[in-house]
């Protein structure tokens, strides 16, 4: 889905494929819910039908910590469209959840330079439109 001006987020925003709405719904919510395999007990993070682990289809949504550590991260100095230029430097970093899944995202409330692989973090939500919400990290204890 693209931004749209009526709102001024100018960013592109995720396109929301059907199995990921309980996920994105559960941010616009200000909680953040995986998907937990019932069969093998593992937890699932890009939303998807099937479990990647033993193939169930048994994945119930649940709720998770929103904790974790940077378990990557770089930063990004030239903005890949004019509608990151004011953002710059930002990071991208690859959150690993208490829970053990890993996802894509940015750290905020703190400089670049200062995140650091293993630096514990949680969630908070970013809501960008009325409809869309995202969950980026800050460092623990901020």
């Amino acid at each position: 889905m693209d931004a749209s001006s009526e709102t001024g987020y100018r960013k592109p925003l995720p396109e929301m494929e059907p199995e990921e709405k309980p996920f994105w719904e559960s941010l616009r919510q200000h909680r953040m819910k995986i998907q937990h395999c019932e069969d093998c007990g593992k937890w699932c993070f890009l939303p998807r039908t099937m479990c990647p682990h033993c193939l169930s289809t048994k994945l119930e949504w649940k709720p998770v910590s929103g904790r974790g550590r940077i378990f990557a991260t770089t930063t990004q100095h030239h903005p890949p469209s004019p509608a990151f230029a004011q953002d710059v430097p930002y990071n991208i970093s690859l959150v690993e959840l208490d829970e053990g899944v890993r996802m894509i995202t940015n750290v905020i409330g703190c400089p670049v330079e200062s995140i650091k692989i293993g630096m514990a973090v949680n969630v908070v939500y970013d809501d960008v439109t009325e409809d869309v919400t995202l969950a980026k990290f800050r460092p623990a204890g901020v």
